[in-house]
């Protein structure tokens, strides 16, 4: 039965994925109706949507148009206290951790020190973070066509328009999706309103108040964006953010929607679908194998407590098999958004969404920025491949040389250096370790899946680590930035490198990037270099925790 509900999901999800993936591909192609419109919106803004842009161009319009959202968004969160559209009264947050969320909402982060209900004006949730949430996916999204247009395109200079990118992916993508999933949260019981708090009346005669306010909205773009920021503080475990069955299926396929859907993307631009479907596949099998460990784990449960499921910080509505299925999901599509709590998995589980996350968040990944990441690994896949058989190696067509090899590994570095550098400091720091909740290797489990968590822009945490200390607020902001531009801006090279070549006829001796033994070797280039990074700490962290519980020991 376990077997069938995941398999019903998978097919719903893929076969979601592909239509998605045709009104994409129509829509980027520039549909004449929808033309006048977008036009009219980037003429507005002073920009020419005819001019093309080189790499450089486009990476300067990326950094220049998220520079500008970050102040935006940090003027807004100070000043929130005395502006309109705050029926509760709540103040302007303090400097370091308005700092951190502005960078962690412009990069699709959504790392919440925070609690929303309690420390966010209804005006800051609307035009500050839900706005971020819409156009930091499109820059995502729009980084990722560029990048295809550089593997894909006929030769030239230019990887097309960013601000025509962008508008095209939130006006014909982002927001009718969103549109749609708010509707139906709000019919499920997600409130949708300007009013503020209410009082309550216990059983036991005591007041309570309970927040409220335009939730269902950013709810919807926080799943499709695979932003994750949620608006009450403990995301989507509140029953006013996933408040039924239906609902929480629907966010997580939502979740994985657009990120699965670009790999098809990527096969109809490429000209061969057989190209998208390998990427796919390369994704699909690592992520069912991590599934696979996450639901046997929670499942099986730990023996020190009983017999049965975990059950320890999962929602009675959902259970080990949806908390399994969601964890698994959210860590790998670089969402972070939660419907259980991370630090009461077992061991391995919580290891599985610190590898999803390490590995550059690669396994779908993030809105555009799963596929982007993903031909980093190809790339060097290629690179290994030609090396093998004593060939200059290529890529649909176009040879991959030392530049572009280069270039990969810079932005692969931006992983360890965000994650064992920041995690290494923080472990040894005395300001930084106060946030650490829990003694032995659980407690570094805390601070590597922090880090893993901001460089790899997801945002999830473990519960109870101490996000909001100001060291970390400022710390996870700046590794925020690193996982996000440092990946962005190498990736935008390769492809304005790959896209001034001459393509090269396919003969008996090129290596076949569409089927199963590039994709066992993509799969294996991925596993290897996430291993020979992270294993050593992971040994130390949730292996080791894992080593002590089966020997009867507990943290």
């Amino acid at each position: 039965m376990t077997i069938l509900a995941y398999g019903l999901y998978f097919a719903a999800l893929v076969s979601a994925a592909l239509l998605l993936a045709l009104w994409m591909a129509r829509v980027y192609d520039g549909l004449p109706a929808l033309a006048r419109i977008e036009r009219g919106v980037l003429r507005a803004a002073g920009v020419n949507p005819d001019r093309s842009m080189t790499w450089p161009a486009y990476a300067m319009a990326v950094l220049a148009f998220n520079l500008a959202g970050f102040v935006l968004l940090y003027t807004l969160l100070r000043l929130q206290g005395a502006l309109p559209l705050n029926p509760d009264g709540i103040g302007g947050m303090a400097p370091d951790l308005a700092f951190n969320t502005a960078v962690s909402f412009v990069t699709n982060t959504n790392w919440q020190a925070y609690s929303g209900e309690a420390q966010l004006s209804y005006l800051s949730q609307m035009a500050g973070l839900t706005v971020q949430n819409f156009v930091s996916a499109g820059t995502g999204m729009a980084v990722a066509l560029a990048v295809v247009r550089g593997f894909t395109a006929a030769k030239g200079t230019t990887l097309g328009n960013f601000w025509l990118d962008l508008t095209r992916s939130v006006l014909w993508i982002l927001l009718p999706l969103s549109a749609l999933l708010a509707l139906f949260l709000a019919a499920q019981g997600v409130p949708q309103t300007l009013h503020g708090a209410i009082t309550a009346s216990t059983l036991e005669g005591a007041e309570q108040v309970i927040a409220r306010g335009p939730a269902a909205a950013q709810i919807a773009i926080k799943q499709l964006g695979t932003n994750g920021g949620g608006f009450f503080g403990v995301n989507s475990a509140h029953p006013f953010e996933n408040p039924t069955i239906a609902s929480n299926l629907a966010q997580c396929l939502s979740l994985l929607l657009i990120p699965v859907a670009f790999c098809f993307l990527f096969g109809r631009m490429a000209g061969d679908r057989r190209q998208g479907w390998a990427i796919f596949a390369a994704m699909a099998v690592m992520f069912v194998a991590g599934l696979a460990v996450i639901h046997w784990a929670e499942v099986a449960g730990n023996p020190l407590l009983g017999q049965g499921a975990n059950m320890e910080g999962k929602e009675q509505r959902f259970g080990a098999m949806l908390s399994a299925l969601w964890a698994a999901s959210t860590t790998a599509a670089s969402n972070g958004a939660v419907n259980a709590m991370h630090d009461s998995f077992m061991p391995l589980s919580g290891m599985v969404m610190m590898v999803f996350m390490q590995i550059g968040e690669v396994i779908f990944g993030g809105v555009g920025s799963g596929l982007y990441g993903m031909l980093l690994y190809v790339v060097l896949a290629v690179f290994l491949a030609g090396l093998m058989v004593g060939r200059t190696p290529e890529y649909l067509g176009r040879k991959v040389e030392a530049r572009e090899v280069t270039l990969a590994v810079l932005a692969f570095l931006s992983m360890p250096l965000g994650i064992l550098v920041g995690g290494a400091i923080a472990a040894t720091v005395p300001q930084a370790l106060a946030a650490v909740q829990d003694a032995g290797p659980h407690g570094l489990s805390e601070i590597l899946y922090a880090y893993s968590s901001a460089t790899g822009n997801n945002g999830s945490a473990f519960g109870g680590w101490g996000a909001a200390l100001p060291w970390h607020t400022t710390a996870l902001g700046l590794v925020m930035l690193l996982g996000r531009y440092a990946m962005i801006v190498p990736l935008l090279a390769i492809a304005g490198s790959m896209v001034r070549k001459t393509r090269a006829p396919v003969t008996t001796g090129t290596f076949p990037t569409h089927g199963p033994l590039f994709v066992t070797l993509l799969v294996l280039i991925v596993l290897i270099l996430g291993a020979l990074t992270f294993f050593p700490v992971l040994a130390l962290g949730p292996i080791a925790e894992e080593t002590a519980r089966a020997a009867g020991q507990s943290f």
